[in-house]
């Protein structure tokens, strides 16, 4: 059996899940590491998994914070916002206040990131339970086109619904990110390099 890559060779990708409490960022992370659908939870204060993944054909490893949704924490939010490389931002589609306070948590990780955008992914929880159902998914679509995200539905329960998908499409979204970055730095230094002084 061929051993797995050194994990210093490969790129490793810290993603955040942030959003209120109870809307399931537990669930959907113990799903896409655990394969399992739990019910009783502790709200969670902060949970760290590291596993490697292979992305689009291309091994990495994922390190992802699960966050705090309660308010009592808000304080560990920055802390934990400065050290991602990418956001899942979750809401519950029962749940209109949880739905309402994304747009909190994107400028809150802008505004730390100090940046305009920032590899974030809008992230519609709980979409089993249809007939609890209060936020569309047409709402879910305007708000990702106001914030400028891709938006993905998801259910933890068995069998999960694009759990997988969206934790993949948090590294894809960072990977054009870094690549857009690397490209404008070089795009930067190319027009310096070729400005001459009169």
């Amino acid at each position: 059996m061929s051993k797995p890559p050194h994990n210093d060779s490969l790129p490793h990708y810290k993603l955040v899940v942030v959003g209120d409490g109870g809307v399931g960022k537990s669930a959907l992370t113990i799903q896409f590491f655990q394969k399992m659908f739990v019910t009783d939870y502790d709200p969670t204060i902060e949970d760290s998994y590291i596993q490697h993944c292979e992305v689009d054909g291309i091994l990495c490893v994922l390190d992802v914070l699960d966050t705090a949704g309660q308010e009592e924490f808000s304080a560990m939010r920055e802390q934990y916002m400065r050290k991602g490389d990418g956001f899942l931002l979750v809401y519950s589609v029962t749940d209109t206040q949880s739905f309402e306070n994304i747009t909190h948590f994107h400028v809150q990780i802008n505004r730390v990131k100090d940046c305009d955008s920032y590899p974030m992914l809008l992230v519609a929880n709980k979409v089993d339970l249809v007939h609890l159902r209060k936020v569309t998914e047409e709402q879910g679509r305007q708000l990702s086109q106001k914030l400028g995200l891709s938006y993905l539905e998801t259910s933890a329960k068995d069998p999960p619904f694009q759990v997988d998908a969206c934790f993949h499409e948090v590294v894809r979204i960072i990977r054009n990110y870094n690549a857009n970055e690397h490209f404008d730095r070089k795009n930067q230094a190319s027009r310096r390099k070729n400005c001459c002084v009169m």
